[in-house]
């Protein structure tokens, strides 16, 4: 394709070449790229240099995340698009990520185990053991409320890594000997308060290295597949450690992860300036941001709708998992049947969420979620009858299976929200699932306490499907694209009336 570019003024020129007949011109069909400036044209007389063999370690250059791929030469091969989570785990800096989720969540996972345990052989209470769990879900709403500014006010890097430091900092004095015990108390609720800031900052950051396509939409998959997982195999890892170590030995292995984790955030990933600089809700003191950002987040019909989808299937679908002991002793199952009443659900999370994330297009990907977010609850109405341990298994993994309609729901909250907001956003969001979950097993177990068990399960997801049978209704009003459908067509009924 000839260009309009002239050559530069030292180019050596080869004699003008005869005419050949020029062929007719095809058909304009699209637009073709500008292949860029002409080639440099060689002397016919001059040698022709010897190909250059690549070094030892040498390797093609390597083509940004989302960059178009040059096109193949003549005769060339294209070159193999990586697809789905490969396309993810090509990005260098989600890798680092991924990595530093990982080992931080096992951390997180084992020193909740370790800390239960060295609580009950200090006080010997079943309670302040208890408590010791709960501690991990209740300060949630309070750090993703008072600090969510934190997210959107200061470069994502840095807070992730603060966070992670401050983390490790409160694990390590619950190592010194003399901490009592409504010290060790005190600082689990610190680390829990920090945990809502630092996963909203990373899934507001994962849109600044993913993009916010499909990419982001299967990065958060993979990290939602990674918090499942390791919970099953968090909690059987802390129990091994707890065979050859003490309590605070298996706690060591926590500042070990979260320091490990901030070195991968911090070497691992880019400078990048903070989100939020000018626009509403911004200046003043950090509280002030938090709040504000809180009520724009709330105060949008959309994003609150979205937020909610979130929140409310979560709160009923725990109802099995935190009755799990109390159903598994009315059946008379064994406590290997127990565990896998536990493992149930989110072995069918993990599966349905592999293949939606991998088999489905992004399209049908969007078109699932109000049609599974619908239905997801209602598996647990098999409780109804009281099954026996396979028909409660199967109705479990069921349930977990349901909550694929996140990938989808995923991509439409990132596009909801605007990206000034998307650090406190994220943080609300976050927040509020974990302390919907805690909510919602106090309110399972207190039902138990005058009904039993089975019903409990099976009235949550009567309730629960009801609940998010209004919300699916809400999100299709909210949908900007039958907004605009709808504002279209009432333009051109006004239009039709005037005349």
């Amino acid at each position: 394709m000839p260009t309009d570019s002239p050559a530069p003024a030292d180019t050596p020129r080869t004699p003008p070449a005869p005419a050949a007949q020029v062929p007719a011109p095809l058909p304009e069909r699209a637009a073709l790229p500008d292949p860029g400036p002409a080639p440099t044209l060689r002397d016919p007389d001059a040698p022709i240099p010897a190909p250059v063999a690549p070094g030892p370690g040498s390797a093609p250059d390597a083509v940004a995340p989302g960059a178009p791929i040059p096109a193949p030469g003549p005769g060339l091969p294209a070159p193999a698009t990586p697809r789905g989570y490969r396309a993810v785990f090509a990005v260098t800096e989600f890798r680092a990520v991924f990595a530093a989720h990982l080992l931080s969540l096992l951390g997180v996972v084992v020193s909740e185990l370790a800390l239960t345990v060295l609580v009950y052989d200090l006080t010997g209470s079943p309670l302040l053991s208890a408590l010791t769990f709960a501690l991990g879900l209740l300060p949630y709403i309070v750090g993703g409320t008072l600090f969510a500014g934190v997210a959107d006010r200061y470069p994502a890097r840095r807070v992730l890594v603060v966070c992670d430091l401050l983390c490790a900092a409160c694990v390590a004095v619950m190592l010194v000997p003399a901490t009592p015990v409504a010290g060790l108390l005190a600082l689990r609720c610190l680390v829990a308060a920090i945990a809502p800031v630092f996963t909203g900052t990373r899934m507001a950051a994962l849109t600044d290295i993913l993009g916010e396509g499909d990419l982001y939409v299967l990065g958060r998959s993979l990290l939602r597949i990674v918090s499942q997982s390791a919970m099953l195999i968090g909690f059987g890892a802390g129990g091994m450690l707890l065979t050859v170590l003490s309590p605070r030995g298996a706690i060591t292995v926590t500042v070990v992860t979260f320091l490990c984790s901030a070195a991968l955030l911090r070497f691992g990933t880019r400078d990048r300036p903070a989100r939020a600089t000018t626009g509403e809700g911004v200046g003043g003191t950090l509280l002030k941001e938090s709040l504000s950002g809180a009520r724009l987040v709330l105060g949008d019909r959309r994003i609150r709708a979205l937020m909610l989808l979130f929140w409310l299937p979560a709160m009923f679908v725990v109802a099995p998992e935190a009755l799990a002991a109390p159903y598994a002793d009315a059946i008379g199952a064994s406590p290997a049947a127990l565990g896998l009443l536990l493992c149930a659900m989110a072995v069918g999370h993990i599966g349905a969420e592999l293949f939606v994330g991998s088999a489905l297009s992004p399209r049908n990907r969007s078109r699932i979620v109000l049609p599974v977010a619908a239905v997801g609850l209602l598996p647990l109405l098999v409780y109804a009858v009281r099954p026996g341990l396979p028909l409660a298994l199967a109705a479990l993994a069921l349930a977990g299976a349901g909550a694929a309609y996140v990938i989808g729901l995923d991509q439409w909250f990132v596009d909801a929200v605007p990206q000034e907001l998307r650090g406190r956003a994220m943080t609300l969001l976050t927040a509020g699932l974990m302390t919907v979950q805690g909510l919602g097993m106090a309110l399972a177990g207190l039902a138990a306490e005058f009904f039993p068990v089975h019903q409990v399960v099976a009235g949550s997801g009567v309730i629960g499907t009801v609940c998010t049978l209004l919300l699916v209704a809400e999100a299709r009003r909210t949908d900007p694209r039958r907004m605009s459908y709808t504002e279209e067509r009432d333009g051109a009924d006004r239009d039709v009336t005037s005349r």
